[in-house]
């Protein structure tokens, strides 16, 4: 036995929690499905069995065909075929030849025209052409136009050559025209006999065959459609809808929640003796191991993201230790990139693109938009005085190796977004508004988002910190020069945004400069 509702056993049950679900839904997907599979099978069947059909229908007109043109030429004398064409009956063995064309033809009702044609480039010049019910034959030598259908068989026709039975449909019905060349004594083709076979009534035979198919197929779909019913009924739908039920109530938000929804799967106790139950029990099983490595997943995902940003920041620290000039920099960054973007959302600015996820994602990465400096010599890094032309060429290297070392990481990591715009970061983040920056000279919303807040925050960092080749720039100072540059070097919203939050800006890059002087 289970333990269900009657709404449950109907298929479906009512609003409940602000959620409708539709009856029999499942059944009627399995009845669709089954109908579906059942029509695709009986198309195919039947469409294999037409095929057949016809085939073989069109194979026995096709010989037919081949054997009364080959009787027909096996009357005709190839060395009198000139002397037919110009003097007609009045040449010898003319009227002869033609009644046995007649008896030929008339040996099968499914033989609809005997005829003989000399084939020259002109069209086709008659040397017999048997009279029919409805229509005159042409009179000896008279030129008819080639048929459409034989244009393709010209050349091998003029050539003398036995061509493939052709099928057409025009003029004078559904037929099949065979054509066998009639060889004098000495090997030339001196003319073809020729006979049209009729399939009008195949067509007939084949649509009657066709709709005997369709009832036979009629007939064993519905049968086994309402066998399928109702086993889809009473053996599948109560303890599938069950079962559904349960799953689609269980709750993930806590552990307690998820215990508890376990205790309910519990309690449907699901017994039918078949493989529902087999299902059932597997259900259970598998739920407990869910629950269980969820609770396993959460744990080691906290302890994941706290690694990873552990790790991020450990590599940022060892590229930034070969760097005395920076101090903490990396972490400075980040916080004031933390502080801009949160504004920019707050104004609702760039809302497509400011997700919580986002922002978290560009403040993990930001210790990493330095990364590149791994590649710049030390002497070069460090060096107290101005960089030469070379050796600054050197050092803004470090944008692509950074984006380069950060490619090298998301091949071996795929699916980690955040070092996206930590490859974003590294490679853009000394590009400027007006496109004059470097390393590839990217202008305005060219540049990614994340990458114009790095660029704001990068150069307040820079110019208020104390370095080896100069001091530190008081506040207001620093702040002029990034208002000065707000359209040329930086984004002007950006900018806006940045003096909104001026003031949790310095409060932050005070509590570092306490830092580094303890």
């Amino acid at each position: 036995m289970m333990a269900t509702d009657s709404s449950v056993a109907a298929g479906g049950r009512g609003d409940e929690d602000g959620k409708v679900c539709r009856r029999h839904s499942i059944r009627t997907k399995i009845i669709l499905m089954l109908a579906v599979a059942l029509f695709v099978f009986g198309f195919a069947s039947a469409a294999i069995s037409y095929k057949l059909y016809m085939d073989a229908a069109i194979e026995q007109h096709k010989r037919l065909g081949e054997g009364t043109a080959r009787l027909a030429a096996s009357v005709v004398d190839p060395d009198r075929v000139e002397s037919y064409m110009t003097e007609g009956i009045r040449a010898p063995g003319y009227l002869e030849t033609k009644q046995r064309l007649y008896k030929i033809r008339d040996s099968s009702v499914d033989i609809e025209y005997v005829y003989v044609y000399q084939i020259r480039e002109d069209g086709c010049h008659v040397v017999f052409d048997l009279d029919t019910d409805d229509m005159e034959g042409e009179e000896p030598g008279a030129v008819i136009p080639f048929d459409e259908a034989f244009r393709e068989y010209l050349p091998a026709l003029l050539a003398g050559r036995l061509i493939e039975p052709v099928i057409s449909d025009e003029t004078y019905g559904w037929l099949l025209t065979v054509y066998v060349p009639v060889y004098d004594s000495v090997g030339n083709c001196r003319c073809y006999a020729a006979a049209d076979i009729s399939m009008n009534e195949l067509r007939a035979q084949s649509r009657a065959y066709l709709w005997r198919l369709v009832g036979i197929f009629l007939g064993i779909f519905l049968v086994i459609l309402l066998l399928a019913f109702w086993l889809a009924k009473n053996n599948l739908i109560v303890p599938i809808n069950t079962m559904a039920r349960a799953t689609g109530d269980f709750a993930l938000s806590s552990a307690e929640a998820m215990e508890k929804s376990l205790d309910e799967i519990h309690h449907l106790n699901i017994r039918t003796g078949d493989e529902i139950e087999n299902l059932y029990r597997s259900f259970v099983q598998m739920t407990e191991d869910s629950v269980r490595s969820m609770k396993d997943i959460r744990q080691k995902n906290e302890t994941i993201s706290t690694m990873q940003r552990v790790l991020i920041l450990t590599l940022a620290d060892m590229v930034e230790s070969r760097d005395e000039n920076t101090g903490q920099h990396i972490r400075k960054t980040a916080a004031y990139t933390k502080i801009i973007l949160e504004e920019l959302r707050r104004e609702g600015l760039f809302a497509d693109v400011l997700t919580d996820e986002f922002i978290d994602n560009v403040v993990t990465s930001a210790p990493l938009h330095d990364v590149g400096k791994i590649a710049v010599p030390d002497a070069i890094l460090n060096k107290p005085g101005k960089l030469t032309d070379e050796e600054f060429t050197i050092m803004k290297s470090h944008t692509t190796e950074g984006g380069r070392i950060i490619d090298r990481i998301i091949r071996s990591v795929p699916g980690s977004e955040y070092l996206n715009e930590a490859r974003n970061l590294a490679t853009y983040h000394h590009e400027k508004w007006n496109g004059k920056g470097y390393p590839t000279g990217l202008a305005g919303e060219e540049i990614p988002l994340s990458a114009r807040v790095m660029a704001v925050a990068d150069v307040f960092d820079a110019l208020v910190s104390n370095r080896s080749y100069k001091k530190g720039f008081p506040y207001e100072k620093a702040l002029g020069i990034i208002r000065e540059e707000r359209g040329s070097h930086f984004d002007p919203q950006i900018v806006d945004a940045f003096f909104a939050v001026q003031d949790a800006i310095l409060k932050v890059a005070d509590e570092f400069s306490e830092k580094e002087k303890a």
